[in-house]
């Protein structure tokens, strides 16, 4: 799959805006979030189908037993260079169980540099080898709920002050910024047909990218996001008939209120938030409960964890909105519970200096226009402009905040509040 061009200042604009304790955007609009749906049909993953977990072994044993060797600094996580080198030729007389090691090598490589990404950029743990021990059954996993739930969780920490990495499928996140959210979204040649998954519309087809944007840009642009500015439904209009049934079929779970689960990780997906991303109407959400965040991987003897029960009953969890909302009351409990401004606050005289740059850049450009070929009406017209311009660039210091005015917005940057 062709790879997108990460814009770093728009994840960070993103991450400052994640709420690790609902799993959900805070815009000006409202929660939103990455659900399901966009996992299935950005990155075409299954969504559906047995938890992404599995009995707790020994890392080192599971490594020697189902790539025939592990390295020799070896700590529960092996590097993806080292992957690479040991395991990128397969030799053509290579008899079946060394072609299993090499396919299993490529697979582990594969969501290590993909959905399952750390923060190194460089590694990835063991422990998922043992989804591959049968490949027949590799294909039955809920790949993208783990993705989800693992994204869920890498959001979370590096909202934190603490952390500056972040980890996960950032080409996700980035392209369901692209989908829902008019901000930094890159201009297209055209619209691309047949093409699945959905987020192949953002690699390779682009006239222009706006990646010149910078971090407090987007603070400023999120700060400020209009309704016009959200496509709550960015799918409505898109080629279905591309899309596998498998995937087609399973997207009813996108509005499950169930657990994601990724080994240890246990995240909510909480769609009963942002109802607006399904095409119902926002009503007042439930409270969200804590929950543990890490679970104990099974033993051969131990009960299913609550958290895989959860997951197990996630047909029943469906979220089907209420009939009757009035929005207008959800969006009154929000603006007390959110934080409008992430952005750190310009003072009026920066604001001002602003201006008159846009003035001077103006006074240019109206000087620089020729008259030639202007009729009567069009000089006149003109030349009123030209002194408008000229007589508030003379005036520019009117309105200027007096010296020693230190009278700013209030409010700072942070990430969670």
């Amino acid at each position: 799959m062709p790879a997108v061009t990460l814009d770093c200042a728009l994840i960070s604009a993103l991450v400052e805006r994640w709420r690790k304790e609902t799993n959900t955007f805070h815009f000006s609009v409202g929660e939103m979030t990455i659900t399901l749906e966009d996992v299935a049909l950005l990155l075409g993953l299954s969504i559906d189908g047995k938890p992404v977990t599995d009995v707790d072994v020994d890392p080192k044993s599971l490594c020697e037993n189902l790539l025939g060797k592990a390295p020799i600094d070896f700590k529960g996580a092996v590097k993806l260079t080292w992957l690479k080198e040991v395991f990128s030729e397969c030799p053509e007389d290579a008899g079946i169980e060394q072609i299993e090691y090499s396919t299993r090598a490529y697979l582990l490589y594969l969501l290590g540099s993909t959905i399952f990404a750390s923060t190194s950029g460089n590694k990835v743990s063991v422990m998922y080898l043992s989804l591959f021990k049968d490949f027949d059954e590799a294909g039955k996993y809920a790949w993208g709920a783990a993705a989800l739930a693992f994204l869920y969780r890498a959001l979370g920490n590096a909202s934190l002050k603490s952390q500056r990495t972040i980890s996960g499928s950032l080409t996700l996140l980035q392209c369901w910024s692209y989908y829902h959210l008019n901000i930094g979204r890159p201009k297209l040649k055209k619209e691309p047909e047949n093409c699945f998954p959905f987020l192949l519309k953002w690699t390779e087809n682009r006239s222009g990218s706006r990646m010149g944007i910078n971090l407090p840009t987007y603070r400023k642009a999120l700060d400020s996001l209009q309704p016009s500015d959200v496509q709550w439904l960015p799918y409505k209009d898109m080629d279905f008939s591309v899309v596998p049934d498998d995937i087609k079929n399973s997207l009813v779970l996108s509005a499950s209120r169930t657990m994601l689960i990724c080994f240890d990780k246990a995240e909510k997906h909480l769609p009963d938030r942002c109802l607006r991303q399904f095409g119902l109407p926002q009503p007042i959400p439930k409270d969200v409960e804590d929950w543990k965040r890490k679970i104990c991987l099974m033993d051969s003897k131990e009960e299913l964890p609550s958290e895989l029960k959860e997951w197990s009953d996630r047909y029943e969890l469906i979220e089907n909105g209420v009939a009757s909302v009035d929005e207008s009351e959800y969006l009154q409990w929000y603006e007390k519970i959110t934080r409008k401004f992430v952005g750190r606050a310009e003072s009026w005289e920066s604001r001002f200096r602003q201006t008159i740059k846009a003035m001077h850049e103006v006074v240019k450009i109206v000087n620089s226009i020729s008259t030639n070929g202007m009729d009567r009406e069009d000089r006149k017209l003109f030349s009123n402009v030209k002194t408008m311009v000229h007589k508030c660039w003379i005036e520019k210091y009117a309105d200027s905040p007096s010296e020693g005015d230190s009278t700013k917005r209030t409010g700072k940057r942070r990430r969670e509040g």
